[in-house]
């Protein structure tokens, strides 16, 4: 269906004003910042790039922004997951005709949907993008439960375009399942990049890949444990830090000049975090081979 495949930064949302309003300016220091980084593309308004607390048309602004300042030089793939079959749709319809190469859609959160909800929810975003290619996010520590194996071969005979999945499960034993014969599938957890790859992924959309790039390639390039411990480890490191609040603070540690604000209730990291935090990076950079 598609050739798309590689490094996928799960991409920050620059905001201003203590993470009130959209800085659509500082989407084109992070787009810069990620083609220098090394990654095929880019990831839009997922759990990294806060799409969940930001309004529709924040989002689409979001998306617009990040493909206005790719460009060719990144593949820009948008997460449309929203609390409402309705506000996903539209966010998906809008991503095909913006020109994203794809979309992504997390089950919705709080409410438990069962089987025949789930099947009808996600037949409605893929629909609304289609022919562009629709990939399930399955990630149960934020949906609050697991997309079922039967749902997504349901989908697959009810729409033309599922393509894959990123798949953020962990451990090990509950990623595995998402392996399946004739999809494309993402790996999420940096720690199982190299197995997941070994098993048949094609890539990763990574949070980590937003802050330190160039460990998340490497890991993907080189496909071997210890790149993978290396990129596990520098995430293990960051996220003990709020996030996605760490991850823009990395990023202005490495001098993309965005703030680092995020959306209420999300917070930003106070002052002693933050130098706590600034000691951590420089010091997982001078682990990073030249």
């Amino acid at each position: 269906m598609n050739d798309l495949r590689g490094v996928f930064a799960a991409a920050v949302t620059p905001l201003l004003d203590d993470g009130t309003r959209l800085d659509e300016g500082g989407v084109g220091e992070v787009a810069d910042f990620l083609v220098k980084g090394g990654v095929d593309g880019a990831l839009v308004c997922g759990t990294a790039g806060e799409g969940m607390v930001l309004s529709v048309d924040e989002r689409k602004r979001a998306l617009l922004a990040y493909l206005a300042a790719a460009g060719s030089r990144l593949a820009i793939m948008a997460h449309c997951g929203a609390q409402t079959t309705a506000d996903t749709a539209a966010l998906a319809a809008h991503a095909a005709e913006a020109g994203a190469v794809g979309v992504s859609v997390i089950a919705p959160p709080y409410f438990p949907l069962d089987d025949r909800a789930l099947l009808e929810h996600l037949a409605a975003a893929a629909l609304a993008c289609a022919p562009l290619p629709f990939y399930i996010y399955a990630f149960t520590a934020r949906s609050g439960y697991p997309v079922p194996l039967s749902v997504i071969e349901r989908l697959g005979e009810r729409v033309p375009n599922l393509a894959g999945l990123k798949v953020s499960e962990a451990p090990w034993e509950r990623f595995q399942p998402y392996l399946i014969d004739g999809l494309d599938i993402f790996v999420g957890p940096e720690a199982l990049i190299d197995r997941g790859l070994a098993g048949g992924a094609i890539g990763t959309i990574s949070a980590l890949a937003s802050a330190l790039p160039e460990v998340v390639v490497a890991a993907v390039r080189e496909r071997t444990p210890q790149t993978t411990a290396r990129a596990a480890d520098a995430r293990a490191a960051i996220e003990r830090f709020p996030m996605p609040a760490a991850l823009k603070t990395v990023c202005g540690v490495r001098g993309v000049p965005i703030a680092g604000g995020v959306r209420a209730p999300l917070r930003a990291l106070d002052e002693a975090e933050r130098s706590e935090l600034e000691g951590v990076v420089r010091g997982l950079l001078e682990a990073v081979p030249a």
